[in-house]
């Protein structure tokens, strides 16, 4: 039996990176996958994609860090297939600088789709989980909310962020059936990474004991476990996934 036969899922920013691969690898393990994310045309293109790879994946375009547009489209997830099981919280972006040019409009921005956007999802999606007395709710958070990085103060505040709230939630939910747990990926080899100068990405890969830079897919096969059954009793956890970095 697949892992996620007949489970439901929704992942935002899951049309490209991370969570495209996410939501390929969670289709071929039986999940019914909702994706999320504010670019449709992109987001149509990726359900196409994966059509042509014989998986069904269906496309919502989501402003994660609209509360209002959140509750609509999980209302919706949940009257087309009668429930919601699986949340993977991905949607995420970098405006970088350091704190003395870092503007408030800079800050604000990441805040409202790192952090607040995970939170207005996990408010608007886990009382369907809720119902069903079932849940697996997994953030993605990062390798810098636990040791910092130069130029990311907005950025590793939101990812920090998600840790204390993947733990608090943890402690309110885990009793009533629903798992919350993070993932902090190291240096992983998405399209944006890979058009860094050879000089910065044999720097980054340096750093990394295993020698390499990781796979969207070695970051899926991560939230596919804490998304399954096999981590039933993994509650509040950050599973780093980083080659060893933070060691």
């Amino acid at each position: 039996m697949k892992k996620l036969e007949n489970r439901v899922a929704i992942i935002t920013g899951g049309t490209a990176g991370i969570g495209a691969a996410t939501a390929i690898k969670f289709a071929q393990e039986g999940a019914t996958v909702v994706v999320w994310a504010r670019n449709a045309e992109r987001g149509n293109a990726f359900v196409e994609t994966a059509k042509q790879q014989g998986l069904t994946i269906d496309f919502q375009p989501v402003d994660s860090s609209n509360y209002d547009a959140v509750t609509v489209a999980a209302k919706e997830v949940n009257e087309k297939y009668g429930k919601i099981d699986i949340l993977i919280n991905n949607a995420g972006i970098t405006n970088d600088s350091t704190l003395k040019k870092m503007s408030v409009e800079q800050w604000q921005q990441v805040i409202d789709i790192n952090l607040s956007g995970a939170f207005y999802c996990i408010k608007a999606i886990s009382p369907y989980m809720l119902d069903k007395g079932y849940g697996r709710i997994v953030n993605t958070s990062s390798v810098v909310a636990l040791y910092g990085n130069f130029g990311q103060t907005n950025y590793v505040a939101t990812k920090a962020g998600l840790i204390g709230m993947t733990k608090t939630l943890a402690k309110e939910l885990g009793r009533k059936g629903i798992t919350v747990n993070a993932v902090a990926p190291g240096f992983i080899e998405t399209d944006m990474v890979a058009k860094m100068p050879v000089e910065v990405l044999d720097g980054m890969r340096a750093k990394v004991p295993v020698g390499r830079l990781g796979q969207p897919e070695d970051i899926a096969n991560a939230f596919l476990y804490l998304a399954s059954d096999d981590a039933s009793y993994v509650n509040g956890a950050t599973l780093s996934v980083d080659g060893g970095m933070t060691i």
